[in-house]
């Protein structure tokens, strides 16, 4: 079984991959990058620079592009092939958010099929890498259209696809409809990604059961817990798998911090990782509180002082 770790903007930055990829995920995407912004925005801008960077102890990386001017998709697909740093160019054409599809980029192309077909023909004529595509099952319920859309862009040329089994306008809400990720896996010839809903190993091998997929993307199951694709694959082994102690969750989320800050700084360094601190902690004693101060604290040595109430078994409900 192939596992890959979903994009997710302002989360799925080099060093949480890398975390990732330590604990056995196959492949990776970068944050989504706008096209018409890569294109433009000077080259040393910091948002470009950090969603672009990769570690060296990363696997396979795809870079995440969005926008709805096939001419601006085209030309970011080009360079960002050139870079040599990534193993694929993927297209958002699945994310709900508002400031994403407001723009009619992300699954606001899930309702203009031969546009969605267009970007695509005119990414994989530009791009070095093999171009792949993120999508969902369908704008609403009354639209669903993921087995047409996907037959659009893959006879576009698209490598390969990932598949969210919900629409946009569920959002995360509700349940993925895993049954309509089989009908496209059914559909089209190239390799199928299901997401949605996976978020431990039994929901994982029902997930592989329901799509037919050989291939899972796991995105919020991932947060607090990279272990996830050990846990996976485990399952798929027959191995047996134990949950990591309390020791090391703590570890490993002070060596999130301390690579977080070297490279982003103190400051915005903790701002980003408030977040990750808090789900590291879910499902500990305590959770609560602890998440409070989590979100107060200004220095890693401050979380080092939360953090160690979890060891010592101080916290209470």
């Amino acid at each position: 079984m192939h596992l890959a770790l979903a994009p997710m903007a302002g989360i799925t930055d080099q060093v949480f991959r890398g975390l990732c990829f330590e604990k056995g995920c196959d492949l990776a995407t970068t944050e989504m990058v706008s096209a018409q912004g890569f294109l433009t925005a000077p080259k040393d801008r910091n948002a470009y620079r950090f969603l672009l960077a990769r570690q060296e102890n990363e696997g396979p990386l795809a870079v995440q592009i969005f926008g709805s001017v096939p001419e601006h998709m085209e030309m970011a697909a080009a360079r960002l092939s050139e870079m040599g740093l990534f193993s694929a160019v993927d297209i958002n054409m699945g994310c709900p958010a508002q400031k994403v599809v407001g723009g009619q980029s992300g699954s606001a192309l899930m309702k203009d099929i031969p546009l969605a077909a267009e970007i695509v023909r005119r990414c994989v004529k530009a791009s070095l890498l093999p171009v792949t595509v993120k999508m969902r099952i369908g704008w609403d319920e009354e639209s669903v259209n993921a087995v047409d859309f996907a037959k659009a862009v893959t006879d576009a040329g698209a490598a390969a696809l990932c598949v969210h089994g919900r629409t946009r306008k569920q959002q995360y809400s509700g349940q993925a409809n895993w049954e309509e990720i089989a009908k496209v896996r059914q559909a089209v010839s190239v390799p199928v990604t299901a997401n949605g809903d996976i978020w431990n190993a039994a929901s994982a091998l029902e997930c592989a059961r329901v799509t037919g997929c050989s291939s899972l993307a796991m995105g919020r199951g991932a947060l607090g817990n990279p272990w996830l694709f050990e846990e996976i694959k485990a399952a798929f082994e027959g191995k047996e798998w134990k949950k990591p102690p309390v020791e090391e969750i703590v570890a490993l989320a002070l060596r999130h911090g301390r690579e977080m800050i070297t490279w982003k700084g103190e400051k915005s360094g903790m701002l980003e990782m408030r977040k990750h601190f808090g789900w590291y902690v879910t499902g500990q004693r305590g959770v609560a509180k602890l998440r409070t101060r989590l979100n107060l604290a200004s220095s890693l040595s401050e979380v080092e002082d939360i953090l160690s109430l979890l060891l010592n078994k101080e916290t209470e409900d």
